[in-house]
């Protein structure tokens, strides 16, 4: 088997297990997914919504308000798919904001809240699940801090099992005078996780025990960006080789190799977000990396858009294709379905979330409907209902 071939079935290995993962397998894919809208509270919004994304059309429809709860901005569901927890941006200075835990009722999709814990720091911002559905991992971009939160059985949180301290500053005496993590991530196989922090132009690397429920340094420690770069987000390719993370300050994509034995991040490209004629201000937000492995999106709040990448099999590079309007104002948060025929986009500042078709040649898009009004929208996520 020729080593092209080899890399072809692991992609669609990876690819299947996480349509499986989700509830979609291939072979009963559902007609329809929901979809939870983390949001910020204190105007319209109050709390989590849930809307439902027809499969066959690309309708959304809803929203209906499924958890009260402050600010829930950033949310992440359980594999099981019976839990949803979600962040509670809060807290400042040396008061920690939330993480809170939700199960999901299987008939309608409502959240019954389980418990709060405290997240480990001021302004939580980003959260994952483990792929052991053991922890919760969250970023406390205010805090500029890093914490583990070990799950129950049933779905409750424990007090947090570890948290890390970020030290130091760059280059903007605004935006980076301090650690600000604003998210954490993990590889494919569990075992290392990987903090982006905007305050220091890194993206640290952790060795995580899902088990003991704790993050340990790496070596090295971390993989650093251009001086004022100000990295947000991060997302692994599906063939788990090369890896992204997307620069709020710079408008940039830096694309990275990545040793999977060893825990450790190679820059191999950095590219802007931006059309090279646009100069007014606009800043990044979110990166995804489209199921198929052919295209990666990152949004651009102010220019508000989704910059269209194709990825480049071999290497990993990026090459600019275009792109695509938001149907609103800033993009903080988008996301892929599962199946990969639709893009959703949340428009925060324009109160709307956006159904995208996309063109699984090109990985350009094409808007599907009106759009839907959901208050301050800043976080989507998909799960299969249960039959």
């Amino acid at each position: 088997m020729t080593h092209k071939l080899l890399h072809l079935t692991f992609c669609t290995a990876l690819a299947t297990a996480a349509l499986f993962a989700t509830g979609l397998a291939l072979a009963e894919q559902p007609e329809s997914l929901w979809v939870y809208v983390g949001t910020y509270t204190g105007g319209e919004s109050k709390g989590i919504y849930l809307c439902r994304l027809d499969l066959a059309t690309g309708r959304l429809t809803g929203p209906e308000l499924a958890a009260e709860v402050a600010s829930p901005s950033f949310l992440a569901l359980h594999p099981t798919g019976k839990f949803l927890y979600a962040v509670g941006e809060t807290g400042a200075g040396s008061v920690a904001g939330a993480v809170h835990a939700f199960a999901i009722e299987s008939e309608a999709g409502q959240l019954s809240h389980l418990n709060t814990q405290p997240s480990g720091g001021a302004g939580p911002c980003h959260l994952v699940v483990d792929a052991a559905g053991r922890n919760v991992l969250v970023a406390n971009y205010g805090g500029g801090s890093v914490a583990v939160l070990p799950i129950g059985d049933d779905g409750r949180l424990a007090e947090p099992s570890c948290v890390v301290q970020h030290e130091g500053s760059s280059v903007n005496p605004q935006r980076q005078e301090a650690p600000h993590a604003h998210s954490i991530n993990l590889d494919p196989a569990n075992r290392f996780a990987f903090a982006a922090d905007l305050g220091l132009d890194q993206v640290l690397v952790y060795r995580f025990d899902a088990h003991a429920g704790t993050l340990v340094p790496n070596d090295p420690a971390f993989a650093k960006v251009a001086p004022g770069a100000g990295p947000r987000h991060f997302a692994f390719h599906p063939a788990g080789t090369w890896a992204y993370v997307i620069n709020e300050l710079a408008n940039t994509v830096t694309a990275f190799s990545y040793d999977a034995q060893h825990g450790v991040l190679k820059e191999i490209q950095t590219i802007s977000t931006l059309p090279a004629d646009f100069k007014e201000p606009s800043y990044t937000a979110e990166v995804v990396v489209h199921p198929s492995g052919k295209f990666l999106y990152g949004s651009n709040r102010g220019h508000d858009s989704l910059a269209i990448f194709s990825i480049d099999g071999h290497s990993g590079k990026l090459k600019l294709v275009g792109h695509e309007p938001t149907g609103g104002k800033t993009p903080r948060n988008f996301a892929a379905e599962p199946t990969g025929k639709y893009v959703l986009t949340a428009n925060q500042a324009s109160d709307s979330v956006f159904v995208f078709e996309v063109d699984m040649h090109t990985g350009k898009l094409k808007r599907v409907g009106e759009g839907l009004k959901v208050p301050t929208p800043v976080c989507l996520r998909f799960l299969a209902p249960k039959r």
